[in-house]
């Protein structure tokens, strides 16, 4: 019995339906990855250019988790932003994270051009002040990121932003030029292309039950099992407790996303003529952005824990018509749900385990 995505307007719209099988063999290799998201399949096509032998084990299929979820914006910076980094942690981390926050949406885009990679890869992102205290925050913000080198920034009073997006909610906004929008889960398959062109080879369905950290790390599934060099974990939110160290510093948390009916095109490019994405300040942010089709893509809320509310529709609706009143009453095709990873330190969690993990 194969997973199947959750019903998703990104599932039902992506380029590659094919299935991978699932591993029932014992086999050996140089790198094994658990996880078939952008972490997982993001490392594994670069350490296929690199010439390595690389098997990637997914328990579900690719991009099951919030690598096929979520809103699609190439968003800059973390939770966290690089002062409180470099703050806490001293000005070498704060530099090496800076440097870091920026770089990644420039291997995306050269991921799709290098790769052809048919993604509806949109540039521009927004982020938009509901009040004064978040419009200075935004003015602080650009500061710190020219600080870090990142210069492709544009304040907008609130004149300027209701010519970008067609609301009268906003005080004001940062335009990051160097931010964008995609379907996620088309750039992730297109990776996957790319690194079994190169002969990567993954196996979906094919969860990792337990990990022998051995010199050589053996990880067992249900029905096979990879001996590896160097094992790779990047599961994110859907690990199931198999690194209980791991569980113990994160939390998983849910957010639920809408998509509406295609709309005309007169009604797409009138609610955001640029075609930028946008999210706004708020610590339980919206965030939206027009589809490659011609929809209104909305997501907004968080559930700590996990899961969804009893009715995304219900609730993601109430924001849509705020920000959108012209919409009032339109048409959803799709709503959806999914867990994200919270790291309790709200920065990037990564390291070793030993030698190999």
């Amino acid at each position: 019995m194969r997973t199947e995505h959750t019903e998703s307007y990104y599932a039902a719209t992506r380029h590659d339906r094919n299935d991978r099988p699932a591993l029932k063999d014992n086999i050996d290799t140089d790198v094994c990855i658990i996880g078939g998201g952008y972490t997982g399949i993001s490392s594994a096509l670069h350490l296929a250019e690199a010439g390595f032998k690389v098997v990637v084990l997914e328990a579900a299929r690719l991009g099951f988790g919030a690598s096929g979820r979520n809103g699609g914006q190439l968003v800059n910076s973390y939770s966290r932003d690089i002062d409180v980094i470099e703050r806490n942690y001293g000005k070498t981390t704060g530099h090496s994270f800076g440097a870091m926050a920026f770089e990644g949406a420039d291997i995306i885009r050269e991921r799709v051009k290098k790769y052809n990679i048919d993604c509806d890869l949109k540039p521009g992102g927004i982020f938009a002040a509901l009040n004064a205290k978040q419009m200075h925050e935004l003015t602080e913000q650009k500061k710190l990121w020219e600080r870090y080198g990142h210069t492709e920034l544009e304040l907008l009073d609130s004149n300027a932003v209701q010519k970008e997006i067609n609301t009268d909610v906003y005080e004001g906004a940062l335009l990051d030029h160097k931010g964008g929008h995609m379907h996620p889960l088309n750039l992730l398959l297109g990776e996957v292309a790319a690194f079994e062109q190169l002969g990567g080879v993954v196996y979906e369905d094919s969860a990792a039950l337990k990990i022998e950290r051995t010199r050589r790390p053996k990880i067992h599934t249900a029905e096979g099992s990879v001996t590896a060099d160097y094992l790779l974990v990047a599961g994110n939110a859907y690990m199931h407790g198999l690194v209980p160290e791991l569980s113990a510093k994160t939390m998983p948390c849910g957010t639920q996303i809408i998509t509406t009916e295609v709309l005309e095109e007169s009604v797409a490019s009138t609610l955001i003529p640029n075609g930028y994405c946008v999210e706004d300040c708020n610590y339980k942010l919206d965030y939206y952005r027009i589809t490659g089709d011609n929809r209104l893509l909305f997501g907004g809320g968080v559930t700590y824990g996990g899961g969804d509310p009893n009715s995304i529709e219900h609730f993601l609706r109430r924001h849509l018509e705020r920000t959108f009143p012209q919409l009032k009453g339109i048409k959803f095709d799709y709503a959806w749900g999914g867990d994200f990873l919270l790291t309790m330190s709200r920065l990037p969690q990564f390291g070793r385990l030993n030698d190999s993990i």
